[in-house]
């Protein structure tokens, strides 16, 4: 028997490699699986690189900062396979790096529309469908714990995920179900990339390199070995966690 045999779970960011990497820990242990993300091209790309058995697997695209496409993905998941048991809320983009004075509204505006109303509205439209025992894991970031300047937008969503989690996991104690934070570290990854390419004028050396430096453990991290921590999460194994922030970042944090 595997750890989620017979369970629902949903992944919003499915397309991308850590949401890919958690959604093939899922299903090999048994779950079903929901990947949402923004473009049909990708998640029909994606859901073809996983090992799937018939009936175990679906997507669907969405726009996780709107409310009726939140509705959409979810009751896709109840229509398909039943209540829902596991919500990863993973979506998430990265913003620019600018110093505060001149950090663009619209930037803002969207990177706390995609990462904070993201995960709100899975969280509110989620656990009227969720079975009681259920676990949400919401993604901040290293970024969630600490700070770096001319990263104010991507920096205030996620700090502002850990004390939404922290509320919901108060507010869903009572059904049982389970409300944790996944704080990842620089992972090597095209999101990753896109942040490191940024960094690399602003730090006036390689962007990895300079990264690498300053993490403990003195390299990257793997979205395989991180999406080891998000089916700790979404198992009964992590059955008495709640409300907590769980770090996968190489010692960054320390």
């Amino acid at each position: 028997m595997g750890l989620m045999d017979g369970k629902i779970c949903v992944v919003t960011g499915g397309g991308g490699s850590i949401g890919l990497a958690a959604a093939e820990a899922l299903l090999a242990e048994g779950a079903r699986v929901l990947l949402v993300g923004r473009t049909e091209e990708k998640l029909a790309k994606a859901a073809a690189s996983l090992d799937a058995a018939p009936g175990m697997l679906d997507y669907v695209a969405a726009d996780v900062s709107d409310a009726s496409d939140t509705r959409k993905y979810l009751n896709r998941a109840v229509a398909e396979w039943g209540p829902i048991d596991v919500i990863f809320s993973h979506a998430g983009i990265s913003g620019v790096i600018a110093p505060v004075t001149d950090y663009p509204e619209d930037v803002f505006d969207a990177v706390m529309a995609v990462n904070v109303r993201g995960s709100f509205l899975a969280c509110k439209y989620g656990l009227p469908l969720m079975n009681d025992g259920g676990s949400i894991i919401i993604t901040s970031s290293i970024m969630g714990t600490r700070a770096d300047p001319g990263v104010v937008g991507y920096a205030t969503s996620k700090h502002a995920l850990i004390g939404m989690a922290r509320v919901v996991a108060k507010e869903a104690a009572p059904r049982n179900i389970r409300v944790n934070v996944f704080a990842p570290g620089p992972i090597s990854n095209e999101f990753q990339d896109v942040i490191e390419d940024r960094l690399t004028d602003i730090v006036g050396q390689n962007g990895t390199d300079f990264l690498n430096g300053i993490i403990p453990l003195g390299r990257h991290g793997q979205a395989s070995e991180v999406a080891k921590m998000v089916l700790f999460l979404a198992s009964d194994q992590s059955s008495f966690s709640t409300g907590s922030v769980f770090q996968a970042d190489g010692g960054m944090n320390i």
